[in-house]
């Protein structure tokens, strides 16, 4: 499962990056002449007044050594001089990719939070590779940064809480159909001798229904409200429709198969009722193959 901040992060990720590389090529500039440390932090600087939200900001140079002080108004991230970080992935990604770069959330070394590292590989006039400029921003920052509009965080919490009422009323309205569904058969039971298979029938189809909107409520729940995520989204959310739409229609067959009983029985000049609702459970059922065809069918090319 993925944490929420690492779903929401996957989500503006692409405008992080962007804001992040124009603070850099906009104070850092490539291909310059003369470009010189000095003149890398003091650019730092500006970046930093800018950004506010960051854990530290480093220069490294063309061989991963770390060539300045760490710019950091907190106290425990201690980078040492002369440190390496040639095998870190944001180090090979910026002069591979020769531009500027975001990695994904990682645990950082000084105190195990998440964070995620900017880097920007610096050019001279030669197009040889001087300095990679790093910052660290701790993950719930980066989010805070690229958030749409200052109300993000509002709605965000007002939309947790709306899906939290509402999978508390399904759940409820779950439960009292599962009630229903034992009580019902609990009562077909102790009649057994006058039994009625009308009370099995709406025994199975409630504890049908209260299975299917548990389904609904489990993954609403455990997506919006605990901001877990199984990394395969569409798969998870096809999945859950297929089971909740499957159960419906075999709620509504049962029901159909019930009522071709009780009107051959006792009114069978109503059985055409019973034979329009067995159509439109064939349909529903026609309908909810074509979407198992094609939803996997799309997914499965993606996949490719």
């Amino acid at each position: 499962m993925l944490s929420k901040d690492i779903v929401t992060y996957a989500k503006i990720r692409s405008e992080l990056r962007a804001y992040i590389c124009y603070l850099f090529t906009q104070n850092i500039k490539n291909y310059m002449p003369e470009m010189t440390l000095d003149t890398i932090l003091n650019a730092a600087k500006k970046i930093k007044d800018e950004i506010k939200a960051f854990d530290c900001i480093y220069i490294l140079d063309a061989k991963g050594n770390q060539v300045s002080a760490t710019i950091t108004d907190k106290k425990h991230i201690q980078h040492i001089t002369c440190e390496n970080f040639a095998d870190r992935g944001y180090f090979y990604e910026a002069i591979k990719e020769q531009k500027c770069v975001i990695t994904n959330p990682y645990p950082s070394s000084t105190n195990g939070n998440l964070v995620v590292t900017v880097s920007y590989p610096i050019y001279n006039t030669h197009r040889e590779l001087l300095f990679v400029a790093c910052i660290d921003i701790p993950l719930n920052e980066a989010i805070a940064i690229s958030s749409p509009s200052r109300f993000y965080d509002i709605f965000s919490h007002f939309s947790v809480a709306m899906y939290f009422s509402l999978s508390s009323m399904l759940t409820l309205i779950s439960i009292l159909l599962f009630v229903k569904g034992i009580s019902s058969f609990w009562t077909a039971s102790i009649h057994f001798r006058s039994f009625d298979i009308k009370e099995v029938f709406e025994s199975t189809i409630l504890l049908t229904l209260a299975l299917a909107i548990f389904d609904l409520v489990k993954a609403i729940f455990e997506e919006e409200v605990l901001g877990k995520n199984s990394g395969d989204n569409h798969r998870a959310i096809h999945k859950t429709m297929i089971r909740f739409l499957g159960s419906i229609v075999i709620a509504l067959a049962i029901e159909a198969l019930m009522l071709v009983f009780k009107f051959t029985i006792s009114e069978p000049d109503k059985i055409i009722y019973a034979v329009y609702l067995t159509g439109g459970v064939a349909m529903l059922l026609v309908g909810l193959s074509v979407y198992v065809k094609f939803a996997y069918g799309a997914m499965n090319k993606d996949e490719r």
